[in-house]
């Protein structure tokens, strides 16, 4: 049995000690705690990193503060569409779900779609009525009513383009999360989740949901979630860019994430960070915005829990 360790994100973006209070920082940085340490639990048990990626994101969709599950933001018509994914490295197997609603825990439904059908990705009401068919908890849309995102998409609703969380005054940040493991056996998972775009419109989708893009894990490289502006991480194809940068270049972890997230999707004005972790355990949490709520515990006993840059 090796070392094992679970790193996991709570979104990016323009995240400034002056503009939140201490109470809010207070907040977050429980909110990061208490999901890290859900995650950490599973690994210390001797868990695999599929359960513990599932544990430490279902905390954070269940923590209203965060824009995935729960707190998640309102579209252009005011409901709520989630998206979420979960990959498992030994396999190779996902799941996904785009465009969901009434599901508690998007990525639960992820994983069930991994684990219970031979689809990889299922969408709206199709997703929904597979998620009533797997029993899975399904809530009343008021669950998911944050007054803070209610506040936001007052802004911006009779305008015709959707708003990135980062570019809200009362809330300037992306609001995916996620998280990445390593199990004592050195397999590798990682699973991400969001609310997508305040006032989206068109039933939009972005990268948390596309293998690849904003989630990827294979054991030969590393297991990567990512959160920023969707479709930038589209276009680059982000999760699994820094796995062919391991795998055809032979670069490191934090190599390869500093490549793809400092260079590549800066030079395509692609704001955001990814949370990664490699077979050996090795975590890095990198970022070009001006902040990213994150936190990664080892077994060898290093712990971090971070907001700004």
């Amino acid at each position: 049995m090796g070392d094992f360790s679970i790193a996991i994100h709570g979104g990016a973006g323009t995240i400034l000690k002056k503009d939140l209070t201490p109470e809010l920082e207070a907040a977050y940085t429980k909110g990061l705690a208490d999901a890290v340490a859900s995650g950490y639990e599973v690994l210390s048990k001797g868990g695999n990193a599929i359960d513990a990626v599932t544990a430490a994101v279902i905390s954070l969709e269940d923590c209203i503060l965060f824009n995935a599950g729960k707190g998640s933001v309102f579209t252009k018509t005011g409901g709520h569409e989630m998206d979420a994914a979960i990959m498992n490295g030994i396999s190779l197997e996902a799941g996904a779900v785009a465009g969901v609603s009434s599901v508690k825990n998007p990525v639960l439904l992820a994983k069930t779609i991994m684990e219970k059908s031979e689809h990889v990705m299922l969408s709206g009401d199709g997703a929904l009525q597979f998620a009533k068919q797997q029993q899975l908890q399904l809530e009343a849309e008021d669950y998911f009513f944050s007054q803070f995102r209610y506040d936001q998409w007052q802004l911006v609703k009779n305008e015709n383009s959707a708003a990135l969380d980062h570019n809200i005054q009362l809330e300037k940040k992306f609001g995916t999360v996620g998280a990445v493991a390593c199990d004592a056996n050195g397999n590798l998972a990682a699973a991400t989740s969001t609310g997508g775009m305040t006032n989206k419109n068109f039933n939009r989708i972005g990268d948390t949901p596309v293998i690849g893009s904003g989630t990827y894990a294979n054991n030969q490289t590393c297991a990567i979630s990512c959160t920023g502006h969707g479709e930038l991480f589209l276009r680059a194809v982000a999760a699994y860019d820094v796995s062919c940068l391991m795998e055809y270049k032979g670069m490191n972890l934090q190599q390869a994430m500093e490549i793809v997230t400092l260079d590549k999707l800066v030079k395509i004005n692609g704001e955001g960070g990814m949370i990664g972790v490699d077979g050996n355990a090795n975590t890095a949490m990198i970022f070009n915005s001006e902040g990213m709520y994150r936190a990664m515990q080892h077994s060898r006993g290093e712990k971090q829990i971070a907001i700004y840059k």
